[in-house]
C-alpha cells in the first residue's frame, strides 16, 4: 500500500502501526498540505456486516468529539470497497512507548497525563461513548508533550445495542475492568478502571497483574486486589494511592462514578504532589497552569507560571530598590495528609506528626498500641496503627472497644473521616469531645456504625458543633483479631 493514494487525494507514506481490525499510515493530503493518519480497515473484514458497521461507528462516534486530548477525526471514506478514516496525526510516540523507554515516570508526570486522558473520557462519556480498550498504547504523547487518546475502535454508545455478542471481552486484558473481564454490561466506569491500571503502569513502569495467559490475567483483575502502589513505589502519596484505590475497585459501586470526579481529585493531588516537592517539569507544568482557581490555589506563585513569577520578582526587586526578599511558601505535608487536600468540596485537616493518640479506657493499662499511633497519619500506608489481637470479643473481656483519636488543635465541625485498612470488616464509628475524657461514656457520637471496607468513608454529623478530638472507636473486630490503620484521614 505504501505510495499509493486513496481516491486520488491520500498518499499513503509509511505504516504507524496495526491492529485486529486496521493498519494505520502516515499519509500526506495535497489538497490541504498537511500529514494526515489514515486508518484502513483489513480487506479480509472489510465484508463482515457487523464490522464494518463497528468501523462507521468509529468515525461518527469520534467526529462528535471535539478536545485537545482526543485525536480528532477529519473524514471518512471508501477507496474500492476499502473504508478508511481520516485523523489528526500526531507526531511522538505512544505512552506505552514512553513507558517503555523511561521505566517509571515521575510522579507528577503520571498524575498530569492521567488528567488528561481522564479529561478526554469524560469527553466521550458527556457523549455517551465508552471508549472500552484504554490502554497506553491508545494514548499518544505530541511533541508538545501533551496526550491525546485515540482508537476508539471498540467503543460503544451506551444508547445502542446489537453489535457485541453477549459475553464476548473487548480490550486489552492487561488494563480490562473485572464487569467487561466477565462479559457484563461495560459502563464509564470500565474507562475509569482502566484508567487507573494506566495510572499504575506509569508510576511503577509495570501493570499490575503478570500470568501465562490473557484469561488468566483477567481473571486476576476479576479476583485480585490491584497491589499497593506504595510497596511498588512508596514516594507516591497517600493521596495519589487512595485515588488509584478507588478507580480500580472491583465493584462499580466503590468506584468512581464519573470520569469528572476522577480527574477531580488527580487535579488536587498534582497540585499538592507539586507543591510538596517544590518543582514541576513536563507536562504536569502545562496541566498546572490549566487547573481550576481553588486547585491551582495550593501551588506556590513561581510553579504556577514561572515567567510571570519571575518578572513580579523583578518589578518589585526595583521598585523596593533591591531590597525585597521574596519567601517562597511551600504547602507541607502534614501527618499523612496534605495541609489543603479537599474531596467533593471538603478540606483535609491538617495535623501535626504527634496528633494520634490510642484510647483504651477499660484495660489495666490503658493503651492500645501507643507506640504505632502516628502511623496512621504518616502519609505512608506501608506503615500501621493496629490494636492488640484478641482471641475472643471486646464484650468478653468486659470492654466496650478500643479506639484512635487525633487532636485538630484549634476545633472544627468536621464532616468525613476516611480510612484505609488491610483489615476490612470490622465496625466502627466516630466521637468527638472537646476534651479527652475518661471514658466512651463522655464522647459524643457524631456518625452511624460502619462495617469497614479497605477504603472507608464515614460521614460525620457534628451537628454545627466544633470539637478538638475525633476519636475512631472499633467495637467488633469480625472474624478477625485484630484491626489495621493504614491511614486516617478527617475532613471538614
Amino acid at each position: 500500500m505504501i505510495g499509493t493514494s486513496l481516491n486520488d487525494r491520500f498518499r499513503l507514506e509509511e505504516k504507524i502501526g496495526s491492529g485486529g481490525m486496521s493498519t494505520v499510515y502516515r499519509a500526506f493530503d495535497p489538497t490541504l498540505e498537511r500529514w494526515v493518519a489514515i486508518k484502513l480497515m483489513h480487506r479480509d473484514i472489510s465484508e463482515d456486516p457487523d464490522q464494518l458497521e463497528r468501523f462507521r461507528r468509529e468515525a461518527r462516534a469520534v467526529a462528535r468529539l471535539s478536545h485537545p486530548h482526543v485525536v480528532t477525526v477529519i473524514d471518512f471514506g471508501e477507496d474500492d470497497g476499502t473504508p478508511y478514516i481520516v485523523l489528526e496525526y500526531v507526531e511522538g510516540e505512544t505512552l506505552k512507548e514512553r513507558i517503555k523507554r523511561m521505566k517509571r515516570l515521575p510522579v507528577a508526570e503520571a498524575v498530569a497525563y492521567a488528567i488528561e486522558i481522564g479529561r478526554a473520557l469524560s469527553c466521550a462519556h458527556a457523549e455517551r461513548l465508552v471508549h472500552r480498550d484504554v490502554k497506553p498504547q491508545n494514548v499518544l504523547i505530541d511533541m508538545d508533550g501533551r496526550a491525546k487518546v485515540t482508537d476508539f475502535g471498540i467503543a460503544r454508545s451506551l444508547e445502542a445495542h446489537g453489535l457485541t455478542a453477549t459475553g464476548r471481552v473487548l480490550g486489552t486484558t492487561d488494563y480490562v475492568s473485572p464487569e467487561q473481564a466477565l462479559g457484563k454490561e461495560v459502563a464509564e466506569q470500565s474507562d475509569i478502571y482502566s484508567l487507573g491500571i494506566v495510572l499504575f503502569e506509569m508510576l511503577t513502569g509495570e501493570v499490575p497483574f503478570m500470568a501465562d495467559s490473557q484469561v488468566a490475567v483477567a481473571m486476576k483483575h476479576v479476583g485480585e486486589p490491584v497491589p499497593d502502589v506504595q510497596r511498588r513505589r512508596p514516594e507516591v502519596s497517600a493521596s495519589l494511592a487512595a485515588v488509584l484505590e478507588h478507580s480500580t475497585a472491583k465493584e462499580t459501586a466503590n468506584r468512581y462514578a464519573t470520569a469528572e470526579d476522577v480527574v477531580g481529585d488527580l487535579e488536587e493531588v498534582l497540585a499538592i504532589e507539586v507543591a510538596r516537592s517544590g518543582e514541576s517539569t513536563g507536562e504536569a507544568t502545562n496541566v498546572l497552569r490549566a487547573l481550576p482557581g481553588d486547585t491551582v490555589d495550593f501551588v506556590p506563585a513561581r510553579l504556577r507560571n514561572p515567567r510571570r513569577w519571575l518578572l513580579t520578582v523583578l518589578a518589585l526587586l526595583v521598585l523596593a530598590g533591591g531590597a525585597v526578599a521574596y519567601l517562597a511558601g511551600r504547602t507541607e505535608k502534614g501527618a499523612g495528609t496534605p495541609t489543603a487536600t479537599r474531596s467533593a468540596g471538603l478540606t483535609a485537616v491538617s495535623l501535626p506528626s504527634n496528633a494520634a493518640d490510642d484510647y483504651d479506657p477499660q484495660s489495666d493499662d490503658k493503651e492500645e498500641s501507643p507506640e504505632a499511633t502516628q502511623n496512621a497519619i504518616d502519609g505512608n500506608r506501608t506503615t500501621n496503627w493496629d490494636t492488640e489481637s484478641y482471641e475472643t470479643d471486646f464484650q468478653s473481656l468486659g470492654k466496650d472497644g478500643v479506639g484512635l483519636y487525633v487532636n485538630v488543635g484549634s476545633p472544627i465541625s468536621a464532616r468525613r473521616l476516611d480510612l484505609t485498612t488491610p483489615t476490612p470488616g470490622f465496625t466502627a464509628s466516630v466521637y468527638a469531645a472537646a476534651e479527652v475524657p475518661e471514658d466512651i461514656s463522655g464522647w459524643e457520637k457524631v456518625s452511624s456504625d460502619a462495617t469497614v471496607s479497605e477504603t472507608e468513608r464515614i460521614a460525620v454529623s457534628a451537628g454545627g458543633q466544633r470539637f478538638r478530638y475525633y476519636l475512631l472507636w472499633i467495637t467488633d473486630l469480625g472474624d478477625q483479631e485484630k484491626a489495621e490503620i493504614q491511614e486516617l484521614t478527617l475532613f471538614q
